[in-house]
Order: C-alpha cells, then structure tokens, then sequence
C-alpha cells in the first residue's frame, strides 16, 4: 500500500516539493556557513519525494547549537517550505483519493519548519539507534 501512496504522491506533489527543496539547498549552500542548512534540504527533500514509510523522530543527542539552527533555518527556508506544504495539502484534501495524501503533506510541515535535531527513519524501526 505505502508504495501505491508514494507513487501517486511523487506524481501530484512529491516531485514539486522535492525541487522546492533542492532550489533552497544549492541556495544555502552558496555560503560556507549555509553548507549545513543546504544538507538539511536536501535530507527533508529525498524525504519529502518519498515519505510512506519513513518516520520522523527525535534525536537524543540534539542540544543547543540545532535550537539555533532551527531559528535560523525557520527565517532562510523553513517558512517558505511550510508554505509549498500548506498549499499543496490543501490542494490534495479536495478530493476524496487527496485526503491522505494531503494529511501526509500537513505532517512534513513540522519538520520543514524546525528539521534540525529531528531523525527519519523506516517506520518498521522508530526507535532504532545509529
């Protein structure tokens, strides 16, 4: 089933999403500071192209310097992110086939706002550690 889901995502919205992504990574990644922004996007953005399946947890060892780096990503990208999310959710949930995709696209916009301190991983193993 979770293939069926991603396939019809990556057709209506997965593959936009991943390149609004990809436009703020190589952005970010102009700047030597942005480099870790930049990996940021592209990491949210592979999941973003395929995220049935995939989880999103906190990492333990997430401390001071990812605070800071949510706020500063929030003001670079992450804003304009959430939005393409806000937008394209409720695009999907028009129609009746949409709705879980446009639920599935409301739940990537926590991470797309605040991505630093956060792990995806399968689904099959939520709590599994490096």
């Amino acid at each position: 089933m979770k293939t069926i889901l991603n396939v019809i995502w990556l057709i209506l919205c997965g593959f936009w999403m991943f390149l609004g992504y990809l436009v703020a990574g190589l952005l970010l990644c102009i700047t030597i500071i942005g480099i870790p922004f930049g990996l940021a996007a592209f990491r949210i953005g592979v999941y973003a192209l395929w995220p049935f399946g995939y989880t999103v947890v906190d990492r333990r060892d997430a401390g001071s310097p990812s605070c800071v780096g949510n706020v500063l990503w929030l003001i670079l990208a992450g804003w304009w992110l959430a939005l393409g999310h806000i937008t394209t959710g409720i695009a999907l949930c028009i129609t009746i086939i949409g709705i879980p995709l446009g639920i599935a696209n409301f739940k990537l916009i926590p991470v797309s706002l605040m991505p630093f301190g956060k792990e995806i991983v399968r689904t099959d193993q939520p709590f599994a550690t490096r």
